[in-house]
């Protein structure tokens, strides 16, 4: 159930732009809105030799200029040269750090409820086989898939034609609602209630945030992965084990002993 929940959430989590930028509404798909337009660095040069990378006293490579949310010239393949690719790459973390921050919640919360005995669940791991009452499997999926498939059309159709899901019309007329600020930033009332990110600065802040803990809840799925193949059980449990005796249950131990 976790399982299902999470992944159906992340869809909704993922930079679905289905509003796009405040772009003018008179002509949103001229080629002015579509061009990629050439990328100059925003710092100036002593800030520039100055900024934080990956690596201390690494240069960063020319075409990551500290102007993206998060950047801290790492490159080492260069995939990120050609503008149009880099422009992808952007857009495909941010997707993939939101459905990674929705996966570690639901599986340290129903792994948690699991643990403590509060709620009756699988596995996360085993979530996905688990049958349910209220519809059968094939049910869920087709459901899953067609609620998913329009949302990431959606962004996608705003990723390519950025602006072009703000027009009226576009999302059942709440469009309004759910305007943000360019693709990959949904906003208003709806997917930001609270307000934040309204100002330049605020922005920056809260993209590094998300950016930042997109990157960590990546590299925690991949542990979680690591440990359920391994020790086959749940990162609660794992945490309760090596807590329970800390110098003999560890993950070199664990890793000799697999």
């Amino acid at each position: 159930m976790a399982s299902k929940v999470v992944s159906f959430s992340g869809s909704w989590l993922s930079p679905s732009s289905v509003v796009g930028k405040r772009y003018t509404k008179s002509n949103p798909l001229s080629s002015a809105a579509t061009a990629i337009p050439p990328r100059t660095s925003s710092l100036h040069p002593a800030a520039q030799s100055q900024r934080t990378t990956w690596l201390p006293g690494l240069e960063p490579p020319p075409h990551l200029d500290g102007s993206l949310s998060g950047d801290f010239g790492f490159d080492p393949l260069g995939l990120g040269e050609d503008p149009k690719d880099l422009k992808w790459y952007v857009q495909a973390e941010l997707v993939h750090c939101r459905f990674a921050m929705a996966g570690v919640a639901g599986i340290l919360t129903t792994d948690l409820l699991r643990v403590t005995g509060i709620r009756d669940l699988p596995v996360w791991y085993e979530a996905g086989a688990v049958k349910f009452e209220f519809a059968n499997t094939s049910t869920l999926f087709i459901v899953q898939m067609l609620l998913m498939g329009f949302v990431e059309t959606k962004r996608y159709m705003d990723y390519v034609t950025p602006g072009s899901q703000a027009m009226e019309g576009t999302f059942f007329g709440i469009e309004a609602a759910l305007e943000g600020s360019e693709p990959g930033y949904p906003g208003g009332p709806l997917l930001n209630p609270l307000g934040l990110a309204r100002d330049v600065d605020s922005a920056r802040n809260w993209k590094l945030k998300e950016i930042k803990n997109g990157r960590l809840a990546m590299v925690a799925m991949l542990g979680f992965f690591v440990q359920a193949n391994i020790t086959h059980a749940g990162p609660v449990e794992n945490l309760i084990a090596h807590v329970s005796d800390p110098w003999h249950k560890t993950v070199i131990q664990t890793l000799i002993g697999s």
